[in-house]
C-alpha cells in the first residue's frame, strides 16, 4: 500500500469515518472509498451491502476491504432495562456509554466497567460524535431527561433512535417534538414504543426486542 493511501486510511479510522479499501486483483491498484461517496462508485451496490453487513470480499475482479468504525450504543437512563441491554450489546460488539444525571442510578456498582456520565444529556452529548455507527436509546421515561437527548439525536446521523414508553407516551413525545420545531419526518426516526413487537415481558425480554430492532436498523436500514 502506498504511504499516502495508508495515511488516509489511518486518518479515516481515527475520525470514525467508514471507508472501503478497494484493490484491483489484476493490477494491484488500490483506492479508498468513503461510505459517504460510495453511492457514486461503480461498485455502489456491492459497497452498500458490504458496509451494512461489515463484510469484506471480492467482486468483479476487485477486493473490497471494509473499515467500519466500532459500533457504539448510548443509553439514556441508568435503569434496570439498561442493565439487561448492556451484556447483549457488548456481545454484539457495541461500546456502551450510559448517561443519567441521577447520581444514585449512574453508579459503578450498578454498571461495572461501563462508561458512565452522571450529567444531563444536553451537557455531555455535544461532546460525543453521534455518527452513523452510533445508536441511542432513551429509557428513563422522564421527558426532562429523555427529550434533550432525543433533540440531539434527531439532529445527528445516528442509525437508530429508540425511546421507551407506550403508544400514548410516544404520541405525547411526538407532540412535544413538534412544538419544539421538529418535522414529522424527523420524528418518525424514533422507534417508539421501542423494540420489535414480540410480546416481551420483563427487562431481559424487552432488551432482546430492543437489540433485535437495532440490528434490523443497522443491517437493513429499517
Amino acid at each position: 500500500m502506498k504511504r499516502e493511501l495508508l495515511e488516509a486510511l489511518l486518518a479515516a479510522r481515527g475520525n470514525r469515518q467508514a471507508v472501503a479499501l478497494v484493490t484491483n486483483l489484476s493490477t494491484g491498484e488500490q483506492r479508498l472509498v468513503p461510505r459517504a461517496q460510495a453511492r457514486n462508485d461503480p461498485l455502489a451496490d456491492k459497497l452498500d451491502e458490504a458496509f451494512r453487513f461489515d463484510q469484506s470480499g471480492s467482486h468483479e475482479g476487485q477486493f473490497v476491504n471494509i473499515h467500519n468504525p466500532p459500533l457504539r450504543l448510548v443509553i439514556i437512563g441508568a435503569v434496570h432495562i439498561a442493565q439487561s441491554v448492556i451484556p447483549i450489546a457488548q456481545q454484539l460488539g457495541y461500546d456502551v456509554t450510559v448517561i443519567d444525571p441521577r447520581g444514585a442510578f449512574a453508579t459503578g456498582a450498578r454498571f461495572p466497567g461501563i462508561a458512565l456520565h452522571a450529567e444531563w444529556p444536553d451537557e455531555i452529548l455535544p461532546q460525543m460524535s453521534l455518527d452513523p455507527r452510533t445508536a441511542m436509546i432513551a429509557l428513563t421515561h422522564d421527558p426532562k431527561i429523555d427529550d434533550p437527548a432525543l433533540f440531539t439525536a434527531l439532529k445527528s446521523d445516528v442509525f437508530y433512535i429508540g425511546a421507551l414508553g407506550s403508544k400514548k407516551t410516544q404520541a405525547s413525545r411526538a407532540q412535544r417534538l413538534k412544538d419544539a420545531g421538529f418535522k414529522e419526518q424527523q420524528i418518525a426516526r424514533i422507534h417508539g414504543p421501542i423494540g420489535l413487537s414480540i410480546g416481551a415481558k420483563g427487562a431481559p425480554e424487552i432488551a432482546v426486542s430492543i437489540m433485535a430492532e437495532m440490528t434490523r436498523a443497522l443491517r437493513l436500514g429499517e
